[in-house]
């Protein structure tokens, strides 16, 4: 019985609604593009969390980066230097993989800029040499060939693994696996060619267009120590072991505890502060707090539209009350009770939200696409969004129809039949 008297208040509601149907759709508007709004800016939100947060997922949750810096006085004075002699060692390495028990393993990482060629083709590179764990700790799709391994180092191969852009700019139309190219005085096997991903801010690992893999013992023998910099028609020597150490520990769990003792240690044997240390796990904590600030923010931002339609509905009803006052006074004389009036106009203020609302579910996913295309900015529409979108709006309709709705329950049935 009551389900039947629900019905019929619903239909009643939507056809006085239909009476005015521009009315109608007006009104509806601001639940539409509130609704709509919503969604579309939690998406913004979400989908460039979603790829900040990935990328710093791949450089790894239980790895430790740890990189060489050149310190304050080498800044300032470096060019009465005859050489620069900063960073971390190859004694650096050795006492973090043997004197922490959570540690697993580390991947020292040497750089060097060096001109690679190939017949009449040249490109400056940057020579990584490194040990084949490091495509474990942060691993790079395979295109061609394979990466390092442990016998590379242990036989002193002269084999590079190429990225991509390195490997058509200087490769070209040469086959590629198996080509030979000379990197300094040395010539190198191509044996791989991998893809390469972009760097992640503060905690960027070695990973460029042009980086090329080598085994770190071949580097070490190959090209030693010192490294040449030119820049601004000077040519700079520096002295650096090693440009990076990639610590993994045991567990997420281990991780700060490992870092902040890590940290102990180096500042012992390098008190001039010539490294600095990065923690993917505390970015990533950092970015899901930034995250939900983020999307608290856009969301709020398009709420107030979700307001302002809801302020729409509720003057709307005001002003449907003040011409169907004489129909309120009739239906109060023959028995209707207050509540009934309170249902009738609540349901219409519901009805108007709830289309709004669903209008608005289509129109936000839209509005993602839309962002997507025209800005390039990356958009994933979250099921709480939608969820989220419609609850609001339903609770804006039953907020804002409830004065409305009183007032028209509380009009003196007398008063009413006599209003003109």
């Amino acid at each position: 019985m009551y389900t039947g008297r629900l019905i019929r208040n619903i239909r009643m509601g939507i056809k006085t609604l239909l009476l005015h149907k521009l009315r109608s759709a007006l009104t509806m508007l601001g639940v539409v593009f509130g609704v709509g709004s919503v969604i579309a800016m939690l998406s913004v939100g979400e989908g460039a969390s979603q790829q900040a947060l990935e990328q710093i997922r791949k450089l790894g949750s239980t790895n430790i980066l740890i990189h060489s810096t050149r310190p304050t006085d080498e800044q300032t004075d470096g060019q009465r230097r005859r050489i620069s002699i900063f960073g971390l060692h190859y004694d650096d390495d050795l006492r973090i993989r043997e004197s922490f028990p959570d540690v697993l393993r580390t991947v020292p990482v040497k750089q060097i800029p060096m001109e690679g060629r190939l017949g009449s083709r040249s490109l400056d590179l940057r020579i990584v040499a490194t040990t084949s764990d490091w495509f474990d700790l942060v691993p790079r799709r395979i295109i061609a060939g394979r990466t390092l391994n442990a016998s590379d180092d242990d036989q002193r191969r002269n084999v590079v693994v190429l990225t991509e852009h390195g490997a058509r700019r200087l490769l070209a139309t040469a086959s590629t696996v198996g080509e030979t190219i000379r990197l300094g005085g040395n010539a190198f096997r191509v044996v791989g060619i991998i893809r390469n991903e972009e760097a992640v801010g503060g905690a960027q690992i070695p990973d460029s267009r042009i980086d090329a893999y080598i085994p770190l013992e071949v580097g070490k023998e190959r090209f030693g120590d010192i490294i040449l910099r030119r820049s601004a028609g000077q040519t700079e020597r520096e002295l650096v072991e090693l440009h990076s150490i990639i610590v993994e520990v045991r567990s997420v769990d281990a991780v700060e505890r490992t870092a902040e003792a890590i940290e102990r240690m180096l500042s012992t044997w390098h008190p001039r502060g010539d490294y600095e240390m990065n923690v993917p796990l505390a970015l990533l904590r950092q970015a899901e707090e930034q995250q939900r600030i983020w999307n608290w923010t856009l969301g709020s931002v398009a709420g107030i539209s979700l307001l302002v339609g809801g302020i729409g509905i509720m003057n709307i009803m005001l002003a449907s009350v003040t011409e169907r006052t004489r129909e309120i006074g009739i239906r109060r004389a023959i028995g209707a009770r207050k509540r009934q009036i309170v249902a009738q106009f609540l349901i219409e203020t519901v009805v108007l939200a709830a289309l709004g609302g669903l209008i608005g579910i289509l129109l936000g996913p839209l509005l993602a696409v839309v962002i997507r295309e025209f800005s390039g900015i990356p958009t994933i529409v979250p099921a709480y969004a939608v969820i989220l979108s419609v609850g609001i709006s339903m609770v804006v309709g039953i907020v804002f129809g409830l004065y409305p709705a009183a007032r028209a329950a509380n009009l003196d049935p007398i008063q009413a039949l006599r209003h003109e």
